[in-house]
């Protein structure tokens, strides 16, 4: 331990003079990089932590440690990285490994020991920094498709000693691209009720014309006032078709430098609050990304440099000025996109002006609630980033918060009073929320306490109050009752509930908890043999699901081996 802390402070000295080491990390797999996804990319609720390495669409791809350290976190879950392993370097910096398939031999065992020890598969465990060393180039797990993955792939982090992700190829790490970004659209905001675009006081899309050298004109705006901009824009590496986000995007003015914004390190604190630098409504009615190139109030992000005037430009009646975006990926190609405006003043058209007579102000600087009969509706202080009307109406049992298209900094929290309903159905009872044209409800993580219904939410929409009373479903997938499966390696069932999803599962056999791993894309539990704790012949399996209401369903059979 002495020698490793030793080895650590001078490290971590030598990290202060050298701020990204170029030759002390390694790759994680032993192919080329490509990636699926990058550092700080748009998501629909964070910037990405890390890069999303490709493994050729397979699973089973050994993963090495990046460098020397030790394991000081392993966590398992259903959704996120599902099975990840951090380790700690002598450094001072972290790497991340998610969505593996399995562990290495030592390390698979160690973690299964834990899931024993707490019967469950869902664990999280931070060794201590003498218990799970590693080696530089050993292999650590094999990649894999766990967790909220889309398809099989690595994520992979590398994080400073403050827990902040930074872009992994600040340490040298390769990937091929020599492709320039490409803008997808570019839009005009005005700041206040007094900026003018285009005889308009709204956001206004602009016409985009792409140049034979790959940058982009715009067709010439007439504008008055305080405005900004804003860019749909993505990137492709050479090997891979993906539509991956850019690295910096800096904008100027008639000249000089208005806005930079750098994709280069974040805090997880911060992430939430990508939906302030993004175009809200916009990205829920046309699932594009448009970054707004200027900093509203009550946007916290460290991504921003050298901000004049938060990004706004001031045009003036009679004059001629011209705006320039700068957008480049992590290895320097860029792409310009250059908007002449004409500075002139217009009296707004009629039909710019909104009618809010029929909806509900809600705060954004102090608590709003909203009452109907058993229904409390509240946001607290700082839900909302600005003052926002909300089409608030309820009908029986059902409310209709507007559509979708108002950021939230934090969750707002639906209330309701079940004093009416039977003492058996209050059990029974959840808050759904409805989206699509099908209307189908989806359920809403809700909480009881005495008879108060509660449910939190970070987009608008249509809540109602809905009732389950179907238990899951337990269906074997590989074997059948009372017969023989020596030759099989794997137990597996296939668990499902329609309406509010599985909260909790349990399986024994002969009254001992076996481990069951499940994957919820699959809907799958899977019991691996080799575990070693099933040694009997004769062996009866039970299972227990729960819904997320407390509906249960049990399955038992009888299955033989030797």
């Amino acid at each position: 331990m002495k020698h490793f802390l030793i080895l650590f402070l001078l490290t971590l000295s030598l990290h202060s003079q050298s701020e990204y080491p170029q030759d002390y990390f390694r790759e994680p797999l032993d192919i080329p990089l490509v990636l699926a996804g990058t550092f700080g990319e748009l998501r629909s609720t964070h910037f990405h932590g890390g890069l999303d390495i490709k493994t050729k669409q397979t699973q089973g791809l050994k993963v090495y440690a990046a460098a020397e350290g030790y394991i000081s976190r392993i966590k398992i879950s259903h959704f996120g990285y599902g099975k990840a392993i951090y380790i700690t370097h002598p450094n001072g910096y972290t790497t991340v490994y998610g969505h593996l398939q399995k562990f290495s031999k030592r390390l698979e065992a160690y973690i299964k020991q834990c899931q024993y020890d707490k019967e469950s598969y869902e664990v999280e465990v931070f060794p201590h920094s003498e218990e799970l060393l590693v080696v530089p180039d050993e292999i650590i797990a094999f990649s894999g498709n766990t967790g909220s993955s889309g398809g099989p792939h690595l994520h992979f982090e590398i994080r400073d000693n403050e827990e902040r992700p930074m872009n992994p190829l600040l340490f040298g790490m390769q990937v091929k691209d020599t492709k320039a970004p490409y803008v997808n659209s570019v839009f005009a905001y005005p700041k206040d009720k007094n900026a003018i675009i285009n005889g308009k006081n709204e956001r206004v899309q602009l016409r985009l014309i792409p140049l034979k050298t790959g940058d982009y004109e715009v067709e010439k705006i007439s504008a008055y006032g305080n405005i900004g901009f804003g860019v749909s824009s993505n990137d492709k590496q050479d090997l891979a078709p993906n539509k991956n986000g850019v690295s910096n995007i800096q904008t100027f003015f008639n000249g000089n430098k208005s806005l930079e914004i750098d994709f280069k390190r974040f805090s997880f604190d911060e992430t939430k609050h990508i939906n302030r630098l993004v175009d809200y409504e916009y990205f829920k009615r046309k699932k594009s990304r448009v970054q707004k190139l200027f900093i509203e109030k009550n946007n916290p992000l460290s991504l921003y440099k050298d901000a004049y005037d938060n990004g706004y430009v001031k045009i003036e009646d009679s004059t001629s000025s011209v705006y320039k975006v700068r957008i480049r990926d992590y290895h320097e190609n860029e792409t310009w996109v250059v908007i002449p405006v004409n500075g002139k003043f217009k009296t707004l058209e009629l039909d710019t002006i909104v009618d809010t007579s029929h909806k509900t102000l809600v705060s954004s600087d102090q608590p709003t609630t909203l009452n109907s009969g058993n229904i409390t509706v509240n946001f607290y202080e700082n839900t909302l980033y600005d003052d926002s009307y909300i089409d608030y109406k309820v009908s029986s049992d059902t409310i209709f918060l507007g559509e979708d298209k108002i950021p939230m900094q934090k969750n707002f929290y639906i209330n309701y009073d079940l004093s009416n309903f039977k003492a058996e159905d209050q059990d029974k009872l959840y808050i759904a929320r409805f989206y699509g044209s099908y209307k189908k409800p989806y359920y809403v993580y809700t909480t009881r306490k005495g008879s108060i219904l509660t449910a939190r939410s970070k987009s608008l929409g249509t809540f109602a109050l809905s009732m389950d009373t179907e238990p899951p479903t337990i269906k074997p997938i590989n074997f059948q009752n009372k017969k023989w499966i020596s030759k099989y390696r794997y137990l597996k069932v296939k668990i499902e509930d329609e309406l509010t999803g599985i909260s909790k599962y349990r399986a024994t056999v002969n009254g001992k908890w076996i481990l069951m791993e499940y994957d919820y894309k699959t809907k799958t539990l899977i019991h691996d043999f080799n575990d070693n704790i099933v040694k009997d012949t004769n062996n009866e399996l039970k299972i227990i699901v729960t819904d997320n209401v407390g509906n249960s369903s049990t399955f038992e059979a009888t299955f033989f081996r030797k």
